[in-house]
């Protein structure tokens, strides 16, 4: 089933707030690939790994580590997980494919763009395509516009892995397949929507909020 959601928020665009952008010379602190703010604070030093912990999802793994700053060595745990994908589709008639699912982890109900994990073998753009295929049935009609728009580190306090966001434009309806242990329902959102729909809180996922600014960024050149 694919239902069709929309607000009165004004076309075009993700319907984002247009916060004031600096310049790129000024946002990259004089250094054109911002890596100005990366040189300061060193890496810490570490020791070797053990694994404490192994799921079917994740493995949790101690190392110690050395301040370079204090020297003071304590252990610290990290989070190992395959790297994600999620993926902003859009119809070609102003929607973004969305799923509404249920999530263990907060014991509630969502509305999220199409993702999952990035398997073995296979880069993001292709784990991108077979997510959007398994949980929607939609797929990049031909001569669509694949491409990676952004990426980031979900927790890199506790995680090692990253998600990658991937633009299919447009994408074409078709049968989806989704897991037996997932319920879904697809809908189709009018773009302009989306920012409304976040400001509300009633788009709450965090990397879903990251892949949307990052729609913003890449369409407005701010890359």
């Amino acid at each position: 089933m694919v239902n069709r959601v929309s607000t009165g928020a004004g076309a075009g665009g993700t319907g984002l707030a247009q916060a004031r952008m600096y310049s790129r010379e000024t946002s990259m602190a004089g250094s054109e690939k911002g890596l100005g703010y990366l040189n300061t604070v060193r890496r810490w030093e570490r020791g070797p790994a053990r694994t404490i912990m192994q799921t079917p999802v994740f493995s949790i793994r101690q190392h110690e580590a050395r301040s370079p700053r204090t020297g003071r060595t304590a252990p610290f745990l990290v989070l190992d997980t395959a790297d994600w994908v999620n993926v902003i589709a859009r119809d070609g008639h102003g929607h973004v494919v969305m799923v509404e699912q249920y999530r263990h982890g907060t014991d509630s109900v969502t509305l999220e763009i199409p993702g999952g994990i990035v398997d073995p073998g296979e880069d993001a753009v292709t784990a991108a395509l077979r997510e959007l295929a398994e949980e929607s049935g939609y797929r990049p009609a031909p001569g669509a516009t694949i491409t990676a728009i952004g990426c980031v580190e979900p927790n890199p306090a506790i995680q090692s892995n990253r998600c990658t966001t991937v633009l299919v434009d447009p994408v074409l309806p078709g049968q989806a397949a989704p897991d037996p242990l997932e319920d879904i329902v697809v809908h189709l959102v009018d773009e302009a929507a989306l920012g409304p729909l976040v400001a509300r809180g009633v788009i709450t996922h965090g990397l879903v909020v990251a892949a949307l600014t990052h729609l913003h960024l890449y369409e407005s050149g701010a890359r």
